[in-house]
């Protein structure tokens, strides 16, 4: 049960619930601590945060307090590779990756917690790349006080399942082999930028390039390019160019004649529509077509640590990706924060 006096008559009680305090866009955060004893001075300071009434709280075998519902969901919400303080703050407790990964939430369980009402579970977007300390959601009981039965459906919807409803999966870290085609590079006519793009962007992730072949627009000299990568014992290929229309570009007939399976070409994401994966035995190959060269981010970006956390992508995984899949080309590209691939 909840009751309120004045403020002024609250002198020497216990607060039931943190304080916040709001200065402009400078600071947000804690004036008071729940369990603060209200001191004669602290009247004027609750005032001017517009508090003129306090609560006097008394509850009831069936009602439960902010903090011991944040305590209650916070635990069954993360899973692995998530992490979160036992303090909570202002009735919220937020939680962080506990490592460098790939960010997954279980949409479904998510949105049926929140359809309860006086709880919520913010998170950021799955498939995320974030990094160790990263916030990753943050979750707290709306009112100040709720029905103890609502909480425990919550923590039974948040229980549902393998495992909680916000993960952070390892990123696999691999040698990689590059096959960089095109008669272009391959006889020396231009210099070949895309090897030390895709190092960056592998070693961003903790995986390597370890061996990188030429090939021109060939698809059996293609093909034997990929071998030779796999008998270097890559564990993941990677080809560059030749992925579009024109009568030269023949990577795709390559990968397939080097052996590969359930291969689908083509994407709703731009930049990245003529993107290619594709598996050669348990091995993903992924065919990046050449705006990878020209652009900072491509759908190259928004699969590959989805690969490297053990993820299979086929034709729906790739569909899924039209909603959001296409970038702004901003001036600052300031991906992951962004929309794409969201």
């Amino acid at each position: 049960m909840k009751k309120t006096i004045p403020v002024e008559q609250a002198v020497g009680m216990v607060l039931p619930h943190d304080v916040t305090e709001i200065r402009g866009h400078e600071f947000k955060g804690r004036a008071f601590r729940k369990g603060h004893i209200i001191r004669a001075e602290d009247v004027e300071h609750l005032r001017r945060l517009g508090k003129n009434h306090i609560y006097v709280l008394e509850l009831g075998e069936d009602e439960i307090h902010e903090n011991e519902a944040a305590r209650l969901m916070a635990p069954v919400l993360a899973g692995e590779g998530v992490e979160y303080p036992g303090e909570v703050v202002e009735g919220k407790i937020t939680m962080t990756a506990a490592r460098d990964g790939l960010l997954k939430v279980d949409r479904e369980r998510l949105l049926a917690f929140n359809m309860l009402g006086d709880v919520m579970c913010s998170t950021l977007q799955t498939d995320t790349p974030v990094r160790r300390g990263d916030q990753v959601a943050a979750t707290r009981l709306i009112p100040l006080v709720a029905e103890r039965s609502l909480v425990e459906k919550a923590v039974a919807i948040a229980a549902g399942g393998k495992d909680g409803v916000i993960r952070v999966l390892p990123l696999r870290q691999v040698k990689a082999g590059l096959v960089i085609t095109g008669n272009e590079v391959y006889y020396g006519r231009i210099e070949d930028r895309f090897e030390q793009v895709l190092r960056d962007k592998l070693a961003e992730l903790g995986s390597e390039v370890a061996t990188v072949a030429f090939a021109p627009d060939d698809p059996a000299r293609i093909a034997a390019a990929i071998r030779q990568c796999l008998d270097s014992g890559a564990r993941l290929i990677v080809t560059s160019g030749g992925m579009s229309v024109d009568p030269d570009d023949v990577t795709r007939l390559g990968i397939a004649e080097a052996g590969a399976e359930d291969m689908v070409y083509g994407t709703p994401v731009l930049p990245g529509a003529m993107f290619l994966v594709a598996r050669i035995g348990d091995i993903p190959v992924l065919g990046l077509p050449a705006c990878g060269m020209f652009h900072r981010i491509t759908v190259f970006d928004l699969v590959l640590p989805r690969i490297l956390s053990g993820e299979t992508i086929g034709r729906r995984e790739l569909a899924a990706m039209g909603h959001g899949g296409l970038c702004r080309n901003c001036a600052r590209c300031q991906y992951p924060v962004c929309s794409f691939g969201k």
